[in-house]
């Protein structure tokens, strides 16, 4: 596909609820404008969007995908995103560089959470919006009473540019209030324009009033003309629509059926005639908050988006021409690791096909592969040094134990695991040096069960999870005075080690070690050995758990000149450690953590409820800065009783809640709940 001028190019973000028709309308815009020569179902599992093994299996996206077209001259990249909260982070890779977003509901079930979610997204992006009332021509939806709550929803500034038009009771076509004139369809997808039949035309009065209302109010000269009774021409209509759109000030309403092709021609018209082009905003916002002025004259900058770890070709870097035109083998430098970078070779994508270009223009999107060290969010540009803001994730919360399920699967989990973990920035991994386990974190239960499906079909690496185990811990509660005494004699030289040790709680973590010797009764040289035979010991304590914040004195003890020696010593010292632990009363420590939970106002009782239920405290409640109806209550809790409560709250708030944990200190475990673990682990002891 030959390179096109910026001015010429379209961003469109599709966003929604999972299930409303988002990768169906990407197939048929792709279909109309003569893109593809079939149209794909998603059902079928030959959508050009969904393309990845999972997507096929699953029928529903997991990735942002990058399907452009053409239409009157004008390019389209469509960036369909997945609906299904699980994905969240494909789809701010996609509003990073989207420059409009398209969201689409579904005709029947009308505003869901996921579009709720994604106006926010897209105004949290900064990004004009519209709206397409998908499957309009199903005898179940109600363009009307969608039209009627999105605009209770959001105000004046939705208004309809296209409208069902109903004969006999069923959707035939589509009116378009601007140009007023009737798109018929049949079918097969064909469509005719004719003028609007009598029985349409009060509604399309109706319509195009409220249309005629929203692009006046946008602008003071139309707004005289309008109130004065003047027509507005088709022109001037279209100019209204296109500056309503880049300011916010009008959010258009489209109509279809994407899977018969209804309306979409009506909608790419649109999308061209009036959707803004990247240059439309002026400026691009740069790490340290600064802007600078778009130039697809400049000097070339490039921003990474999106990377796909491919076992095959290598890693793969999708990117959007923030400035200048980027032509192929030209150097740029990265500016987050300071690389300079060849680009080899540049291709825009369609879903999995690859076309390599000569250049691309600013504004436009394309892809490069294998290069050195670059990655999601990485700057490259040509001379001047600066870097564009990035991309703000979600972060991962539900934590799952990641077992390889053999000895090979576990000599290629690491790297396995780093190439996924550059592909997909909410996905987080760690190794928690207490438990011994390998622990990652995802989104949610699919976005996990995607992961291990990935590294076996990518990288042939097997994995199974579990749920993670606690780092507890051990601590004493009050002091003793214990002797450990170590004999053995086996003829020749024996071991000898004797010692005395006042034990009492720490207010320190891990180990507080003194001496106290008088006399001599333990040569100082070994000390050292008593201090390691103690720290050996701790690393379980009566549960099995490491022992922390224990104070040791050693004050006494005896030895002998020949068969003392450091083991003996270190033996003496572990058989004071378990006489403590039979006197001194220790009790199990659990990780404890601040949880903050952002929610609709309405549901807060239902947060608190299910919060007392997992032994949580509530600390505060405060109305969100950022989010209007939305309150955040802070509150503490164990760690073990929040390993679910990503889903539970997902469940409990329909997908409207976020969460965030952070283990802050330890606390004691009540004694029931402590009684079971110290059972089950004198179980498993045998």
């Amino acid at each position: 596909m030959a390179a096109i001028e910026t001015k010429r190019i379209r961003n469109v973000a599709l966003l929604g609820h999972g299930g409303c028709g988002k990768t169906s309308l990407a197939e048929a815009m792709l279909y109309t404008s003569g893109s593809t020569d079939r149209l794909g179902k998603v059902g079928d599992g030959n959508t050009v969007c969904d393309y990845d093994a999972e997507e096929i299996a699953r029928k529903f996206s997991l990735s942002g995908a990058i399907a452009p077209l053409i239409w009157k001259d004008v390019k389209i990249n469509v960036l369909d995103c997945p609906g299904y909260l699980d994905f969240a982070g494909e789809c701010s890779q996609i509003l990073r560089v989207a420059d409009s977003a398209l969201i689409v509901v579904d005709g029947k079930s009308g505003i869901q959470v996921g579009t709720e979610l994604a106006w926010d997204a897209a105004t949290e992006a900064g990004l004009p919006k519209a709206f397409f009332i998908n499957k309009f021509d199903d005898n179940e939806a109600r363009f009307a009473k969608v039209l009627d709550a999105l605009h209770d929803r959001w105000g004046k500034k939705i208004c309809p540019l296209t409208i069902p038009m109903v004969k006999d009771g069923s959707v035939v076509g589509a009116i378009d209030l601007v140009g007023m004139e009737a798109h018929v369809f049949d079918n097969a997808g064909h469509h005719s324009i004719h003028p609007i039949p009598d029985e349409s035309q009060e509604a399309a009065d109706k319509y195009r009033d409220m249309l005629l209302e929203a692009v006046a109010s946008a602008d003071e000269d139309l707004m005289e003309k309008y109130f004065g009774g003047e027509d507005i021409s088709i022109m001037e209509c279209i100019n209204g629509i296109h500056e309503g759109i880049i300011h916010g000030d009008i959010v258009p309403v489209f109509c279809g059926a994407a899977t018969k092709l209804w309306g979409v021609w009506p909608l790419l018209d649109k999308i061209t005639e009036s959707f803004p082009r990247h240059t439309a905003k002026k400026n691009e916002t740069l790490s340290d908050g600064d802007e600078m002025e778009i130039n697809p004259d400049g000097e070339p900058a490039i921003f990474v988006f999106k990377t796909v770890a491919d076992p095959f070709v290598g890693k793969m870097n999708f990117f959007k021409g923030m400035n200048g035109t980027v032509k192929r083998d030209l150097t740029l430098t990265n500016r987050t690791t300071g690389d300079n970078e060849k680009l080899a070779h540049i291709y825009t994508v369609r879903g999995k096909k690859q076309t390599e270009v000569e250049e691309l223009v600013c504004g436009d999107i394309g892809m490069t592969a294998k290069l050195s060290n670059t990655n999601t969010g990485d700057t490259l540009t040509w001379n001047t040094d600066f870097t564009y803001s990035g991309i703000e994730f979600p972060q991962p919360f539900l934590a799952q134990a990641m077992i390889p399920c053999s000895a090979a699967d576990e000599s290629k989990i690491s790297q396995a695991i780093s190439r996924m973990t550059e592909e997909d920035r909410t996905i987080r991994c760690e190794n928690d040096a207490e438990t011994k386990e390998l622990v990652v974190y995802g989104m949610g239960d699919m976005h996990l069960a995607v992961l291990a499906s990935r590294l076996k079909s990518r990288f042939g690496v097997n994995v199974r999870f579990d749920k993670p185990r606690i780092p507890y811990r051990e601590k004493i509660t009050k002091p003793c005075d214990v002797e450990g005494r170590h004999k053995k004699q086996n003829g020749g030289s024996g071991q000898f080690g004797h010692v005395k040790i006042r034990f009492a709680p720490a207010e320190d973590e891990g180990l507080t070690f003194s001496v106290s010797v008088v006399g001599g009764t333990v040569p100082k040289n070994f000390y050292p050995a008593v201090e390691k035979g103690l720290q050996d010991a701790m690393a379980k304590g009566v549960a099995g758990f490491p022992m922390t914040c224990l104070a040791a004195d050693l004050y006494d003890g005896s030895y002998h000149a020949v068969d003392s020696d450091e083991l003996s010593f270190k033996t003496a010292a572990s058989l004071a450690y378990k006489k403590c632990l039979e006197m001194a009363a220790p009790v199990l420590l659990e990780p404890v953590g601040e949880a903050l939970i952002t929610v609709p106002d309405g549901m807060v009782g239902d947060v608190i409820g299910d919060l007392n239920k997992r032994r949580g405290s509530v600390m505060g409640m405060e109305p969100d800065a950022k989010k209007k109806g939305y309150t955040v209550v802070t509150a503490v809790a164990p760690k073990s009783e929040m390993m679910d409560y990503p889903i539970a709250l997902r469940a409990m708030s329909q997908g409207r809640g976020v969460y965030a944990f952070k283990v802050t200190n330890y606390d004691v475990v009540p004694n029931m709940i402590a009684s079971k673990i110290v059972e089950e682990y004198k179980k498993s002891q045998g």
